[in-house]
């Protein structure tokens, strides 16, 4: 693997990935890490607690929602400081794994992104310095959180711990909506994966974050289009196929925990409720969904709480960093069973 500077700065390098999926394609992603140089001293993650001492702990990989790409630096700075290896892909027909003559954002099947997911976290082993930890989170964002639960899924075993930001877990309303979706749009996908549906344009998310709008956060525009990219049939399908399997339930063995804003603002005119609510997805069908996980599920609900909640004003995210971060001291860094640690209290 060659890693060179990343867009992000010194820090933070990328590298490029091909997988070939199940059906023989291969496909391009790209590979994001963050490295503080030795010599930086610890930086204080985001919120109001302390930052960790050593980067051994284990490591974490971060997926983007449509439309996106990664750009957080301050969620890599708070794993790392707090002793994970951060790192995030970019997946296929996304941000830096644009490529011209292929549509953005497009997927026929969400199981598409299964190869790259694999070997980022396989590059990841590989890449892990000498006496970190081995184990593995997965972390994904809206559509990138409904694709994280799905291949925990198929792939049992493979990560530890699972961490959802406003995941796209069911389409607005009820399953009522998703099977009229999916009855209108089946047909269409069958025969014309790639048609672009004609769906009304909102740019109000992208108007609450981007910092050439009235947000705080320098977005580039040619991986993460203020209008998002053109729905496809395909895709659409692909996602709605996804709800349905969450829907049945996952039952997923390891701990999930997932983020959301206390309340949504959706509506054609925007609002200035969109500057502190999820103006994206209907965060109480998300909330209910978020139950069929798995056995073991936190759902935390956040005051104010954009649709990505680390994007939030300072002090909602600070929220989210602090309880995160609570999760984490919980479950990720516990020690495992039978160890000694802060946690058995026999020792």
């Amino acid at each position: 693997m060659e890693w060179s500077t990343d867009i992000l700065g010194p820090d933070f390098q990328s590298c490029s990935i091909e997988a070939a999926g199940r059906d023989g394609t291969v496909r391009r992603a790209t590979l994001v890490r963050h490295r503080p140089a030795d010599t930086d001293p610890p930086a204080s993650p985001p919120g109001d607690f302390p930052a960790g001492k050593e980067r051994s702990r284990g490591s974490v990989l971060f997926l983007h929602g449509w439309s996106d790409y990664f750009f957080n630096v301050d969620l890599a700075r708070f794993w790392t400081a707090r002793g994970y290896g951060f790192y995030a892909l970019d997946m296929h027909n996304h941000g830096r794994s644009l490529t011209d003559g292929h549509p953005g954002g497009y997927v026929a099947n969400l199981d598409d992104y299964d190869a790259e997911i694999s070997c980022a976290l396989e590059a990841m082993e590989v890449d892990r310095p000498a006496g970190a930890g081995t184990g593995a989170a997965l972390m994904g964002h809206s559509t990138g959180g409904l694709v994280a639960a799905l291949w925990t899924s198929r792939h049992p075993g493979r990560v530890k711990h699972l961490i959802l930001n406003s995941p796209w877990l069911e389409m607005h309303g009820s399953s009522l909506v998703r099977r009229a979706a999916q009855a209108m749009v089946g047909p269409l996908a069958r025969v014309r994966p790639e048609a672009v549906l004609r769906l009304p344009e909102r740019g109000f998310y992208f108007r609450s974050i981007s910092n050439t709008a009235e947000g705080e956060w320098p977005l580039d525009e040619r991986y993460r289009p203020p209008l998002a990219f053109p729905v496809r049939a395909g895709w659409l399908s692909a996602v709605l196929a996804g709800h349905t399997q969450v829907a049945r339930g996952l039952r997923l063995e390891i701990p999930v925990l997932v983020l959301t804003s206390s309340t949504s603002a959706n509506g054609m005119v925007w609002q200035e409720a969109m500057r502190r609510s999820d103006a994206v997805l209907d965060v109480d069908v998300i909330a209910l969904r978020a139950m069929a996980l798995g056995h073991s599920v936190t759902l935390e609900r956040i005051e104010g709480a954009l649709h990505d909640v680390f994007l939030s004003a300072p002090d909602v995210r600070a929220e989210a960093y602090a309880r995160l971060s609570r999760w984490i001291r919980g479950y990720m860094d516990a020690p495992a069973h039978g160890e000694k640690g802060t946690h058995d209290h026999n020792g």
